[in-house]
This record gives structure tokens, sequence and C-alpha cells, in this order.
């Protein structure tokens, strides 16, 4: 019921994002259009090659964010855990920038080599934030929250240093793309960036029963059979392999993988069994509403998508941060 639910609002918010934005179309054009009626025009060229491909980037990227945000939680037994917070997302941006100057991302097989550079990079970073706050096997929560910020802030500062000594020319739309940007791929980069969210949402959906148990403690888990280690590796690898995807391809958009966790959280229970797809479709439908929002907030101009995640998420993790967390040690 729940996943049916929200499976309903995504596809409103989906009809709206069609409908919305700078160039005005009407509801009978849109259908038109998309029934094959009306395939030449500046409706066709608006919805077919502009919003829908946006709107797949979008679900896409939600979905990948809010998973991947339920996996680190999970595995970190931590729900403030999240790829931007944890360094992960700094990580793999610094992988895309490196790319990016390489030539990168203009066909599917330098997409792949795009993605690669990205994930690259997010494991680098979570494993450095792992190593660092890992203590007798356990990860603290205020140990955890502050290597992840240095370790966001070292790879941020690499950033910095690569842009101001790279030729501006060569830079194409990484600022842009900093910021975090929806805008349409190509059909080929759409192809590996699904099928790259497909994986990394199969290797942690595939182990959400296990992630229960591992809720309950690594020897609790143990006692019931799980390989705690084999899984751990398993979910990192999983996650982070979502959320550089996502940084290849949209860029490094920060808070989805917070919010929408913990907001379904709050509404389903904690069983990753159905909390995991429901993150799936829960974070398509909150970063389709953000992009949709950005778009014809300050039209015909637009704001980056990662500017409205951010002002939603960071007073949404101040208010988690004193509030679930006031006292813990």
């Amino acid at each position: 019921m729940a996943l049916a639910a929200l499976g309903g609002a995504l596809l409103v918010a989906a009809a709206g994002a069609l409908l919305l934005g700078s160039a005005g179309i009407s509801p009978r054009a849109v259908l038109a259009v998309l029934l094959g009626g009306k395939a030449e025009g500046i409706e066709a060229v608006v919805v077919l090659d502009l919003r829908l491909p946006r709107i797949l980037v979008a679900v896409l990227a939600g979905g990948a964010l809010a998973v991947a945000g339920v996996a680190f939680q999970a595995l970190t037994r931590n729900p403030l855990a999240d790829p931007a917070i944890l360094g992960v997302a700094s990580g793999a941006a610094f992988g895309v920038v490196l790319a990016q100057l390489f030539g990168l991302g203009a066909t599917v097989v330098a997409a792949l080599g795009l993605s690669a550079f990205a994930f690259a990079g997010a494991m680098v970073a979570a494993g450095i934030v792992y190593l660092i706050a890992a203590t007798d096997g356990r990860l603290p929560i205020q140990t955890l929250l502050l290597t992840g910020v240095i370790v966001g802030l070292f790879f941020s500062s690499a950033i910095t240093v690569v842009i101001s000594v790279v030729d501006f020319n060569r830079l194409g739309g990484v600022i842009h793309w900093l910021l975090g940007n929806l805008g349409p791929i190509s059909g080929g980069s759409l192809g590996v960036f699904g099928a790259l969210s497909a994986v990394g949402l199969w290797l942690v959906l595939g182990r959400a029963r296990q992630l229960n148990l591992l809720a309950l403690g690594e020897e609790s888990a143990i006692q019931l059979g799980v390989d705690a280690e084999r899984l751990k590796r398993r979910i990192f690898v999983g996650a982070s392999l979502l959320t550089s995807s996502v940084v290849a391809f949209a860029g490094p958009i920060g808070f989805v993988g917070l919010i929408v966790p913990h907001m379904l959280r709050g509404l389903l229970g904690p069983d990753n069994r159905l909390l995991i797809p429901a993150a799936l479709l829960g974070g398509g439908v909150f970063l389709l509403l953000a992009d949709t929002l950005a778009r014809t907030l300050v039209a015909p101009a637009e704001l980056s998508v990662g500017v409205i995640t951010a002002f939603c998420g960071a007073p949404f993790f101040v208010y988690i941060l004193r509030t679930r967390f006031r006292g813990i040690p």
C-alpha cells in the first residue's frame, strides 16, 4: 500500500514536471506529444528532448541517493549518515573533475570511464572516513560526522586547487555541474546511469533482511548466521556505486540521502525490506519536486537543484542533531 502510494506520488510529480516550466505548454499539447500525435515543433522539443529526459535523471538520481542514505545509515547504525555528510560525494566529485579534464563523458564508453573515476573517488573517501572513525569496530557518532566533514572538505579543497590551476577553457560546465545539475543527458549516458544504479540497488536491496539483523549489533547478527564483514563490504560498495553514479551524471547533490530515509522511517518503520524500495520511490519524488521548483522559481532563469536540497537539508540536519542526539556522548 505504501509503495503504491509513493508510486502514485511519483507519477503526479512527473506529470507536474512535464507541465511546468518557463515554456508554457498546455496539458493537451503535452499529451499529444507523448502519444505521438505531435512529433515535431517546439512542444515536441521541450517535452521529449528537455523535460522528459530531465525527469528520468531526477527520478534515477533521487532514488539512488535515498537508497544510498538508507544503506549508509544501516551500515553505520547511525541515522545521520549520508553520502554528502560522510565525504563520499566529495570524493566522487573529485574523481569526476579529474575525468572531465581528460575529456571523458561525451560517449557511452567515456561515460563508463567517468563513472569509474567517480566510483574510485567515492571508495577512497569512504575508506578514509571508515579507517579514521572506526574504533574497536564501532563508529561513534561525533567521530564519524567530524571525520566525514573533514574528508569532504579535503576533497572539496582538492577540487578547488584543480580548478584554480587548470585553464578555464578546459573546465567546460564543471562549475555549474558542481552545484548539482539535472540537465538532460544523452540516451547512452542515461542507459549507463540506469544500469549502474540498478547494480547498486541490487547490492543493497538483496541484503535488506541481513541489514535488519545487523541493526541488532554485529555479535547478534553473527550468531544469527550473518557474515557481517562480507555484508558490510557489499553494502559499502553498493552505496558508493549509487552515490558515484549520481555524482558522475548529475553532480554532487546533498541531503537527499538524509531527508528521505528519515521521513520514510518515521512513516513506515525501520524494516529495510520495505524502507529501501520506498526510498527508491520517495527519493525520486523529492528530487523531482526540488528540480521542478528550481526550474520555475526564478523562470526563465534556473537555479541548481543542489541549492534547493541544501536549503531543505541544512535545517533538517540541525533539527535531527539537536533533538535526537542531545546528550549522547
